[in-house]
């Protein structure tokens, strides 16, 4: 039994009019990550993507050569990343042509990304300090009850009714990006649930992204969730472990002339927990991680990611769920493509395939 892997994908590759309006004509995630530039020695920015290139979502021909290579490397699903704002769709066109169009023929499911939209800015004080000037927001995530909940599952019937629908128990499989701030998900699981049923579909299996540093999960299944998705992401940026372990390495100091780094290899050691041999419980493996090409001095970051090191991380997730059932045998792969997060397993000019190659061959040894 080869465990299966379901991995985040991000559809902000192609210009929508909300952007072009928020953030210039014709903007995309390139738009951020051709710009990033080193900000200390020995920091590698900007990353650039080989085989898949600076691709454009609206085109066929990327989303099948995504999939294939995706299929080449053991990814199991895409999970597209979804966003939908009391009725307003942001980034929808990518997936829903994936829906209308069969193609590619790959597994997928979808995260809701229930998260409101923000632009952040910046001052300086003139001594090399920053501090948060002005956030604006762009667009708020909004929970409009019953009618919006059904106007939410008949926008998407058409995906749930694909047979390329990835299913977890013979459910169909969907992900609530942010649980602590959905104020009513008893009554937005129950609605969808009723809605399936008289559709003719099976139950949904609800999961919670829960990307925090805790060793206590139990609230979501109470809250009534199938299962969570533990990322622990953030948990080498954490001051516990600067003040202890010295994983941390800040360069000068945050928000002060550099960002935060930790190096891989360290990081490795910690995004690891007991937690993920549970059954309920679905572990997440992360490639690499930088967040500078969105929020440059701002952002966090791993250094030397290097596929060596990320195939250990995944032998490690690996062997916590060796003796799960075979059903519940799934992690998550954050991400397929966050480039603008330096987070992804596509492609790049310094490694090419190797990162997804390493994948392959720890899923092949399992």
């Amino acid at each position: 039994m080869i465990p299966k892997v379901i991995a985040f994908y991000l559809p902000q590759f192609h210009p929508m009019p909300e952007n072009d309006n928020w953030w210039g004509k014709g903007f995309t995630e390139w738009t951020n990550v051709a710009k990033a530039k080193p900000l200390f020695r020995g920091h590698k920015q900007p990353h650039i993507p080989a085989d898949l290139g600076f691709y454009d979502l609206r085109l066929p021909a990327s989303r099948i050569a995504q999939a294939e290579m995706a299929r080449e490397f053991g990814i199991s699903a895409f999970c597209y990343w979804h966003y939908w704002f009391n009725g307003k769709k942001l980034l929808n066109f990518p997936f829903e042509e994936v829906v209308r169009t069969k193609q590619p023929d790959f597994p997928f499911c979808l995260a809701w990304a229930n998260h409101s939209w923000y632009n952040k800015q910046w001052t300086s004080s003139g001594s090399g300090h920053f501090s948060l000037a002005r956030t604006t927001l762009l667009i708020e995530q909004t929970y409009g009850g019953v009618q919006d909940y059904t106007n939410h599952f008949m926008d998407l019937l058409s995906a749930f009714k694909d047979n390329r629908y990835f299913k977890v128990h013979n459910r169909l499989l969907f992900v609530i990006f942010d649980p602590d701030s959905f104020p009513d998900f008893s009554l937005f699981k129950e609605t969808w649930n009723s809605l399936a049923k008289q559709n003719g579909l099976s139950d949904f299996y609800f999961v919670a992204h829960v990307f925090k540093d805790t060793e206590d999960v139990s609230q979501y299944r109470e809250m009534g969730y199938d299962a969570v998705n533990l990322s622990l992401h953030a948990k080498p940026f954490g001051n516990n472990l600067f003040k202890t372990n010295g994983l941390i390495a800040r360069i000068k100091s945050h928000f002060t002339t550099g960002p935060l780094v930790v190096d891989y290899k360290k990081a490795v050691s910690v995004m690891d927990t007991p937690l993920f041999e549970r059954e309920d419980i679905f572990p997440t493996i992360i490639p690499n991680w930088d967040h500078t090409p969105r929020s440059g001095r701002f952002g966090r970051l791993f250094k030397n990611c290097t596929p060596e090191y990320f195939a250990k991380h995944v032998r490690t997730i690996l062997s916590r769920i060796k003796n799960k059932s075979a059903e519940n045998q799934i992690v998550f792969l954050k991400s397929w493509n966050e480039w603008g997060e330096g987070n992804y397993l596509e492609p790049d000019l310094e490694y090419g395939k190797a990162f997804g190659l390493a994948l392959n061959s720890e899923l092949h040894n399992a």
